[in-house]
């Protein structure tokens, strides 16, 4: 099913979404609400619609028409019911799902399990418009669920929102730098963008042919082997050579300089791609964050290679190793200390700083950068972690309790996070010797995931001890 736009609805339905326009002008957003979803009855496929439903929907809650504290209370209660009925037509009618989330949202235009149901049954029906705006809002009002952030990213694509995927998947990525299934999306992002620009859109729609876009075998051979996640020597040694190649005719490409710099490191030839990466700064005449983010990597992968060579049976082998690692580590945060200055405005580079310091055992100076990071919003609940951590560290114990209380206070969904989050304050109370305190925060996570960690031996223990 794709998405209509105005054009394509019935002419009564167009003379009825404009009564709906003139309503919410008129800040009559009852009726605009009740046309809006009429419309949205026949043609549920009508983005424009869904995108004036939910305009109109978060209008009305702005405006105080949720009714108050209680009136929410009560209106979340009611949604239970209707998401249990979403979830049973999740598996018959992905069309009934529309309809049902947007009873819930028509009152609570925010509840977030409401817009997942929403999206979900939108991609199932092909509606990827219709998933981004819902999916929006989720992690609009999530900004640490990275669950969420992933669904958006992917509807995002499917959207052919390329640009807006990649910034998602960075963020994600920021926060998840060793996930490979980030990195995995975030290399067929790069793909996707450069097949589009190169024409193989037009492929996949019918408007071209592989004549267009392959002049010959050889280069439909060199398409599939820069696609492979992990190339051989000779692969990338053949890359290198045709990246050359094209070089000549256009000695300024940064694309074709990027992938020759990241096949030398693929190579382990890091000196060589540092060349190469520079060549790119030199070119632009200014670094962007993406680049020293690349430049970074590759000094620190040398780094890495350079302690995985050293063999155990060099007399000397503890003291190099612990010098590179040293070089590493200091290496580390001269890095992120220069682009917090170069960017003091971007306080997810604070967060980066924040979490090498940490890393490397300086506490007290990751403890002011992480005070900073929290004043964003993608960053805050991680910052508060990270502070309840270091405070734990140094043995502050009744901060820690507060920066980790905190920080779950801004958890609303159970996830992974909320979870580690209790108990790092059930092991700061441990520490603490309340231990009443401690089997409190261990119970929260027992009865909802009893296989987390260890907190099934450390309840079980407790009730034993108690003689139960």
């Amino acid at each position: 099913m794709a998405e209509k736009t105005l054009a394509e609805l019935p002419r009564d339905l167009r003379e009825f979404y404009e009564k709906g326009n003139a309503a919410l002008q008129k800040k009559n957003y009852d009726y605009a609400i009740s046309i809006y979803n009429q419309i949205l009855s026949r043609e549920p496929a009508f983005y424009p619609g869904r995108e004036a439903l939910r305009s109109v929907q978060l209008a009305k809650a702005g405006a105080g028409g949720a009714g108050g504290f209680f009136k929410k209370v009560f209106g979340t209660a009611s949604a239970s019911p209707l998401l249990a009925k979403a979830q049973v037509q999740l598996r018959t009618d992905a069309k009934e799902v529309l309809a049902t989330c947007e009873q819930i949202l028509n009152s609570d235009p925010n509840n977030t399990a409401a817009h997942k149901l929403l999206a979900e049954a939108a991609m199932a029906l092909g509606l990827v418009k219709t998933a981004v705006l819902s999916l929006e809002i989720a992690f609009r009002n999530n900004p640490t669920d990275w669950g969420i952030a992933q669904r958006l990213g992917e509807a995002l694509n499917a959207a052919g929102q390329i640009a807006r995927a990649q910034t998602v998947y960075g963020e994600i990525q920021r926060a998840n730098p060793h996930d490979p299934g980030i990195a995995l999306a975030m290399k067929n992002l790069a793909a996707r963008q450069t097949m589009s620009e190169s024409g193989y859109e037009s492929l996949e729609s019918g408007k071209g042919s592989y004549r267009d876009i392959l002049k010959d075998q050889k280069q439909a051979v060199s398409l599939e082997q820069e696609n492979r996640q992990v190339k051989s020597d000779d692969v990338a040694d053949e890359l290198i050579r045709e990246y050359q190649q094209k070089l000549e005719n256009e000695p300024n490409n940064k694309r074709h300089l990027r992938s020759i710099a990241e096949l030398y490191a693929q190579k382990k030839q890091f000196d060589t791609a540092l060349e190469y990466y520079n060549q790119i700064s030199t070119v632009e005449g200014q670094t962007d964050p993406a680049l020293e983010k690349a430049i970074v990597d590759t000094k620190l992968r040398k780094l890495d290679h350079q302690i995985s060579l050293i063999s155990d049976s060099t007399p000397e082998a503890e003291a190099q190793r612990a010098a590179l690692e040293t070089e590493r580590a200091e290496l580390a945060i001269v890095e992120a200390r220069r682009r917090v200055e170069r960017y003091p405005n971007d306080l997810a580079y604070r967060f980066e700083l924040g979490q090498i310091l940490f890393e490397a055992g300086r506490t007290s100076e990751a403890i002011q950068e992480f005070q900073k990071a929290q004043n964003n919003p993608n960053k805050k609940v991680q910052s508060l972690y990270y502070l309840g951590q270091c405070f734990f560290q140094r043995g502050r114990y009744d901060l820690a309790v507060r920066s980790l209380q905190a920080a779950i206070a801004e958890k609303v969904v159970f996830d992974e996070e909320k979870k580690e989050l209790i108990y790092t304050l059930g092991n700061v109370f441990e520490k603490e010797g309340k231990i009443d305190e401690a089997i409190e925060q261990y119970k929260l996570i027992y009865e909802i995931d009893i296989g987390f960690k260890d907190v099934a031996a450390k309840v079980d223990a407790h009730y034993d001890r108690a003689g139960h």
